[in-house]
């Protein structure tokens, strides 16, 4: 008998003939969750299964697991035998000491002896006797203990189901770029986009100096947040303070954020492309801000052929929220540092820029000409060492 977290998968279990490859991916990924913890990951029908760890990490190892897109659940159980008296032994070791409790078997091994229905009374018998402080409530009971007889002559026995986070194994749907700025919106949409197994490359544009090393700081934060569930490696990111000079000196005023978010596009489009990224993803919500009306939508869309995935578009701010306090990110994007969609914005910027005069005021800059000096500040962080 031995200490075992045994998880259990979300949609992987559709996938058909490509279920192999789904379970490929979510196994590397559980790996690399639990990179630096003494452990062994088995791989049952249906079922992964830690072993061989530390237990005085027990409550960690679960932190790590809950947080890998896939997991539909998760239980910390005992791994044994199949015959009654290892099964007497694991349930006694799970079972509460008293309250209403029921047994529940579930026999993934059809040749086994005994049935279900036998399996629960037997094994439900038996710890009546040994606590005489329980009652079983097979309806409504307070504690269950739950039998899994598995096909390798292996018994799982458990007394809890933890919710994982669900969605598809990261790497499974593609790579995205995610425009992630320092507000609580763009951490949420990468969120949104791993959840569905998308490898997400993250890229921040700044405008040093008119924003300071805090705000870089913040979103090098958000962007380690974010990695404990996207499992993203890097953080990109590029000066865009000349383009905005140019806009702010050139260009009509009520046009500086719409025209700014042109020159991102192009610049996230141009990025996707170097590194193999599929599309764009952004944190927009339609009618949040000006910015964010179908027609500034439009207006963005415009500059690049890559599709540009928005997961918030239907949320209300409330929502974003909420996952954004769920997932940790919300203390952090509330920070008050400025972020370069603030910097020279407008007393009252275009909520329905027409695409005409949008084109026609960015034809006096040298588009080609900013965009390589953008380009020419990259830098690169690696998540694992910041």
């Amino acid at each position: 008998m031995q200490k075992v977290i045994i998880i259990r998968y979300a949609e992987i279990h559709l996938k058909g003939k490509n279920r192999g490859y789904f379970e490929r991916v979510f196994a590397v990924n559980l790996e690399r969750a639990l990179k630096g913890l003494k452990h062994e990951l088995h791989r049952l029908s249906g079922r992964y299964l830690v072993a061989c760890f530390d237990e005085s990490r027990t409550e960690e190892i679960c932190d790590r697991i809950s947080r890998v897109f896939g997991v539909h659940s998760y239980s910390v159980g005992l791994e044994t035998g199949t015959s009654m008296k290892e099964l007497f032994e694991a349930s006694k070791e799970v079972c509460p000491r008293e309250g209403t409790f029921k047994v529940d078997t579930h026999r993934a091994d059809k040749k086994y002896p005994k049935t279900s229905m036998q399996l629960n009374a037997e094994v439900g018998g038996y710890l009546l006797g040994q606590f005489p402080a329980l009652k079983v409530d097979v309806h409504t009971p307070q504690h269950t203990v739950y039998l899994d007889i598995r096909e390798n002559g292996t018994a799982l026995v458990f007394s809890a189901f933890e919710p994982g986070v669900g969605g598809m194994p990261v790497g499974t749907s593609g790579k995205g770029v995610l425009l992630i700025s320092g507000g609580i919106d763009s951490p949420v949409a990468g969120y949104m986009m791993a959840k569905r197994g998308m490898s997400v490359e993250l890229l921040h544009f700044h405008s040093y100096p008119y924003t300071n090393d805090g705000a870089k700081e913040k979103v090098k934060e958000l962007a380690k947040e974010l990695a404990r569930f996207s499992h993203s490696a890097r953080l990109t990111t590029m000066n865009v303070a000349h383009i905005q000079e140019e806009i702010h000196a050139k260009c009509a005023a009520e046009l500086n954020v719409t025209l700014l978010r042109r020159f991102m596009y192009r610049l996230a489009e141009r990025f996707a492309r170097h590194i193999g990224g599929q599309c764009l993803i952004t944190g927009e919500s339609l009618g949040q801000v000006a910015s964010q009306t179908i027609e500034g939508i439009t207006s963005s869309n415009a500059v690049v052929t890559l599709p540009v995935l928005r997961p918030l578009i239907g949320f209300d701010k409330d929502e974003i929220i909420a996952i954004s306090r769920k997932i940790g990110t919300y203390e952090t994007s509330v920070l008050p540092y400025e972020d370069c969609c603030t910097v020279f914005l407008p007393e009252f910027p275009a909520i329905k820029p027409k695409l005409s005069f949008v084109e026609e005021e960015e034809g006096k800059l040298d588009v080609e000409k900013l965009m390589e000096e953008a380009m020419a500040t990259k830098e690169v962080y690696d998540l694992s060492e910041i």
